[in-house]
């Protein structure tokens, strides 16, 4: 009678093991919800699985003077936001920046309707599109990551339904984005640079009126953004118009 294969390690020294007892490798499968989870989070999302324990970066990394005039000045705009807030018109202002700015959606449609201009308006556009691609991966994979600060309570503003990222609040990645957009838009955008960082300015304070963000965050975030335009106007230079 012929002995089955000697299997190392799958019981005592030497032991003889059947191919009947040989289990199976089970396959694991990556399924839709697997792959939505990677596609938000490459666009610079956060999956629906992702939870950061809840630490505010402040009193970490700031002395405390100042953590305490930071959460002064958040609580100070945050409430001076309260007396507008309920009001239809602003609320439908603000909720709707807020949603276009997910994914820098906006941005990426201003991008595509000033590049049906001219070739040196697509050349823009696809700067535009790459330098927001590195900005999210910098602030939501990076920066994001080394922070832990809650963000404001949701209670009041989850009756309208807007998506609520579980990442750390610090800094605004719609801060961050706008302010880039607006730094490169207003470079031959099709508008006076004055509008693009004025749409800029209220995708960003949208976050605080929503209630995702805190002030801070949002002041964070567009310094951050308009950092990063520059450097990408540095970076990526472009001919002038012929």
């Amino acid at each position: 009678m012929s002995e089955g294969p000697v299997v190392p390690g799958a019981g005592p020294a030497g032991s003889v093991v059947g191919e009947d007892d040989v289990e199976e490798v089970e396959e694991v499968e990556v399924g839709p919800t697997d792959r939505r989870e990677v596609v938000t989070e490459v666009l610079g999302g956060t999956p629906p699985s992702a939870h950061r324990p809840p630490a505010s970066p402040l009193r970490s990394v700031l002395p405390e003077g100042m953590a305490r005039r930071v959460d002064a000045f958040d609580h100070a705009v945050d409430a001076a936001f309260d007396q507008v807030r309920g009001r239809r018109s602003v609320d439908r202002l603000f909720y709707t920046a807020s949603a276009l700015g997910d994914f820098s959606l906006v941005w990426h449609l201003a991008a595509t309707a000033t590049a049906l201009r001219s070739p040196h308006h697509e050349r823009q556009a696809l700067r535009l599109a790459v330098s927001l691609g590195v900005e999210s991966l910098l602030v939501n994979q990076g920066i994001k990551s080394m922070f832990r600060r809650t963000r404001p309570p949701w209670e009041p503003h989850a009756r309208h339904q807007l998506r609520r990222p579980r990442s750390s609040s610090f800094p605004s990645g719609h801060a961050s984005s706008a302010f880039l957009a607006a730094g490169l838009l207003s470079r031959g955008g099709g508008l006076p640079a004055g509008w693009w960082y004025a749409l800029a300015t209220v995708v960003a304070s949208s976050r605080v009126h929503v209630g995702i963000h805190h002030a801070s965050d949002v002041v964070v975030g567009a310094l951050l953004g308009a950092g990063l335009g520059r450097v990408a106007l540095r970076a990526w230079p472009l001919p002038a118009r012929g």
